[in-house]
């Protein structure tokens, strides 16, 4: 299924993504496998999402896929999901009636029209496995944290919270490091963004 404004391209990235939560809501996550044109793999993504539904989860996939693919210069993608519904209303076939999914759905848009191409399909859940492994990946990372005794969502303040500093710009709509970052894959994080004075 094609968005009819967006022409082919041969140089098709494809975006398999899948959003997980256990619970509804519950814990979630996402993750992204990204092939090019002859399906060769190119990268995969994970990451904790904090407590949200299934369909929520399986947008958030979708927005890190876009921003990622433009992050790289990636004109040209297509989409596989295994949520018919996120399919359909990407499409226009289904409204977007949920308050939690329209700011998401919005973002999507917004993100799709700096494409030449996209295209989103909905496939078998067989077709997504590499995706969903991905994300139960980092949900199990998540569930062996939240199982210590100390407060599922760590303070601040508390003793294994670490800052780093570091600079960074804004392009695209997309905040990029200028210097390495210590960070595990998955690892969440707080970001204080304060302009650098000229």
């Amino acid at each position: 299924m094609e968005f009819p404004a967006h022409k082919a391209s041969p140089n098709c990235v494809t975006a398999t993504i899948d959003g997980a939560a256990r619970g509804n809501p519950g814990p979630a996550a996402y993750g992204v496998v990204f092939a090019d044109a002859a399906g060769k793999p190119l990268t995969q993504l994970a990451g904790r999402l904090g407590r949200a539904t299934n369909n929520v989860a399986e947008y958030r996939a979708l927005l890190v896929a876009l921003t990622y693919a433009r992050t790289e210069g990636w004109r040209a993608l297509r989409v596989r999901t295994d949520s018919e519904l996120l399919a359909k209303q990407l499409l226009g076939d289904y409204k977007v009636k949920s308050a939690d999914l329209k700011p998401l759905y919005d973002e999507a848009q917004r993100l799709i029209a700096s494409f030449i191409y996209f295209a989103v399909e909905a496939v078998p859940r067989k077709r997504t496995r590499a995706a969903d492994k991905l994300a139960n990946a980092a949900l199990d990372k998540r569930s062996a944290i939240s199982r210590q005794p100390s407060a599922k969502v760590p303070s601040l303040a508390a003793p294994a919270a670490r800052k780093i500093t570091i600079r960074a710009v804004y392009e695209g709509g997309v905040l990029k490091p200028l210097e390495p970052l210590d960070l595990a894959e998955g690892e969440e994080t707080l970001l204080i963004v304060r302009p650098r004075k000229a």
